[in-house]
């Protein structure tokens, strides 16, 4: 006869036998994905392997491909957040300021104090990720990142012209240009260790040329 007993220890060994080992972590996908984004900015795409990402999001590779897809499809989110989360800055200008150079002008001042923030890596993702990158798409999908607010600068700049609000012989193109040359030093002197207002004293430079009515 079995006592009560060793019913118990059948019960509990049975169980124990049955019973998981223990689930998958779970983790919380925006805070993954903010760290992800920290990631690719500090070192750009090229230098930033899956074994960091893994490492810094505290996540396996097997829950990184199943949340993200692989690398090229998480960075592509990254950069995508990051955009309008931190680099909104120049679409607000844009939308708010009543004239091209007042747009230019204040998303230079903003780029200034975003790009020296302590509290994040220095400068811009999108400049930055670019750096190096050998994978034809990744670079081409950040190139037109930063063609789009060359022309979108352009795009005020005419505007402006045709308002009057700019001489008729200014070359819209080679302004917008200019300002996005400007836009994009600021990004990498700032990784270079320049101070918000060093930057903030460029900018002012940059806006001493644009023409005048």
């Amino acid at each position: 006869m079995v006592s009560s007993e060793e019913t118990k220890a059948q019960v509990n060994s049975t169980s124990r036998i049955s019973r998981p080992r223990g689930r998958p972590r779970s983790f919380d996908r925006e805070t993954a994905l903010e760290k992800a984004i920290l990631a690719f900015w500090e070192r750009g795409y090229e230098a930033t392997s899956v074994s960091d990402l893994t490492r810094v999001m505290d996540i396996g590779a097997p829950s990184l491909y199943a949340a993200f897809g692989d690398k090229r499809t998480l960075f592509e989110e990254a950069v995508s957040v990051y955009d309008s989360r931190y680099a909104a800055f120049a679409d607000r200008a844009l939308a708010e300021e009543p004239t091209a150079r007042a747009a230019v002008e204040r998303t230079l001042r903003e780029a200034a104090r975003a790009y020296t923030d302590p509290d994040r890596p220095h400068g811009c993702l999108i400049a930055h990720a670019a750096i190096n990158c050998t994978t034809p798409e990744v670079a081409e999908s950040l190139r037109n990142r930063r063609n789009a607010m060359i022309t979108a600068f352009e795009s005020r700049i005419r505007a402006d012209i045709a308002a009057g609000a700019l001489p008729s012989g200014t070359d819209a193109r080679a302004l917008a240009r200019h300002s996005g040359a400007i836009v994009h030093g600021m990004s990498q002197q700032a990784r270079d260790g320049a101070s918000r207002e060093e930057l903030e004293a460029v900018a002012e430079i940059a806006m001493a040329i644009w023409p005048r009515t």
